[in-house]
């Protein structure tokens, strides 16, 4: 029996065998020849992936710009944060100020506290009566995602933090996100100014949040930093809680921006 060259195979066949091949090697497979170039680079493809990995359902019928990019960005997509509901005491957190009484872990709701919108979370972290900061700096290219798909496609990057007050005592909270490159050169930053909640305030959470997009080219990293403290100066923790922090890239395209390569 003559053996076959792959490339006989009719192109639904071939089609089919990429559908189940990994994603990344398709990406160095493209350079194999024009036919598995052009395939590779159809939107049935990608589309097929989506569907295969239940990123999408059937009867999906949002836009989408690039399915190669949404596919990548989906299958990346998770929160970047280590730790952000303090299930794990202070692990993945770097300390850079621990002022009056330091950081501490409690359970929700806390004294003088509220529930958390979301009832899966159920401790925060707590500030002093001296400044307490904390942070996290994210390497993108070791979360995977690499340079031409940072740089090229610039996908938006969604930033969120929820802060709370105890009832009794009134506090200050801070928050400050850079996208940083290579050698951490802010490129980017999000720091609005300080939130002060009075004395006698309701204690409820109230999330803050912000999307990074169309930032410069050569984002390599992410500074995630919050905190705070209470305004009484009182010893112990009441200054402001913290809890389900996440930063997320998330799919969403606005345009095409040419064809996706991946690392090496």
């Amino acid at each position: 029996m003559a053996l076959v060259s792959i490339n006989e195979l009719p192109e639904n066949i071939l089609l089919e065998v990429f559908t189940h091949a990994p994603a990344r090697q398709l990406l160095r497979c493209r350079l194999v020849c024009s036919l598995w170039r052009d395939l590779i680079d159809l939107v049935t493809l990608w589309k097929r992936k989506c569907l295969r990995e239940g990123f999408i359902t059937e009867d999906w019928d949002q836009p989408v710009a690039d399915w190669k990019v949404f596919y990548f960005l989906c299958s990346l997509r998770r929160n970047l944060l280590r730790n952000p509901c303090a299930e794990e005491d202070l692990t993945s957190w770097q300390i850079d100020s621990n002022g009056g009484d330091k950081w501490k872990v409690e359970s929700l709701p806390g004294d003088h506290g509220t529930d958390f919108p979301d009832s899966k979370v159920k401790k925060y972290f707590v500030t002093s009566f001296g400044l307490c900061l904390k942070s996290q700096l994210v390497d993108l290219k070791a979360e995977g995602y690499w340079e031409d798909l940072l740089d090229t496609f610039r996908p938006e990057i969604e930033v969120k933090d929820w802060f709370a007050a105890r009832a009794d005592c009134g506090c200050t909270y801070h928050i400050r996100v850079q996208l940083v490159s290579e050698n951490y050169i802010v490129l980017a930053s999000f720091e609005p100014p300080p939130v002060t909640i009075d004395q006698w305030n309701n204690a409820e959470w109230t999330e803050v949040s912000h999307t990074f997009s169309d930032y410069p080219s050569g984002v390599r990293h992410i500074l995630f930093q919050h905190g705070g403290k209470d305004t009484q100066f009182w010893a112990g923790w009441y200054g402001p809680r913290v809890t389900n922090s996440s930063i997320i890239i998330t799919p969403k395209m606005t345009r095409d921006r040419g064809p996706l390569h991946g690392s090496a």
